[in-house]
């Protein structure tokens, strides 16, 4: 085998590095983070009596993304947001589907649903859950359903 020393077309290209000036835009990821989360329209109190799938989704997703909730604490939230069709029995596409639910009253229905199957701990999840929707939403909670 030879090696040859001669530079071939293809690789005789001088390499250029792309300019950092300050008008490039980001040059690190969190910078390029940073960015993109400041340019988020603020956050308006959500209104949980009346939203869609997909609005409680993206709320969400923003609690879970910013840190105010945690993946394990948006289970409940995930639940409630599946809905499968009764003629195919397959799930129902949130991004077509503009019904508008109640969550707080669909979290209480399963509580109630939770204790009477006497299953404790999910009942302690959706309880945590309509809290949470409680204090986002600004209001006081009106009643104990723990009782």
């Amino acid at each position: 085998m030879k090696i040859s020393t001669e530079t071939s077309p293809l690789h005789s290209a001088p390499r250029t590095q792309a300019s950092s000036t300050s008008g490039a835009g980001p040059s690190s990821f969190s910078s390029a983070l940073a960015a993109a989360t400041s340019q988020t329209p603020s956050a308006r109190p959500a209104d949980f009596t009346s939203m869609t799938r997909q609005e409680m989704t993206d709320w969400m997703n923003e609690q879970i993304r910013t840190g105010k909730m945690s993946l394990d604490g948006g289970a409940p939230f995930m639940g409630m947001t599946m809905k499968i069709s009764v003629e195919t029995g397959q799930p129902v596409d949130m991004a077509t589907d503009t019904t508008r639910i109640n969550f707080i009253e669909k979290a209480r229905l399963g509580i109630e649903g939770a204790r009477s199957l006497n299953h404790q701990k999910l009942a302690e999840r959706l309880q945590r859950a309509m809290d949470r929707m409680h204090r986002s939403q600004g209001q006081a909670i009106g009643g104990d359903v723990r009782s």
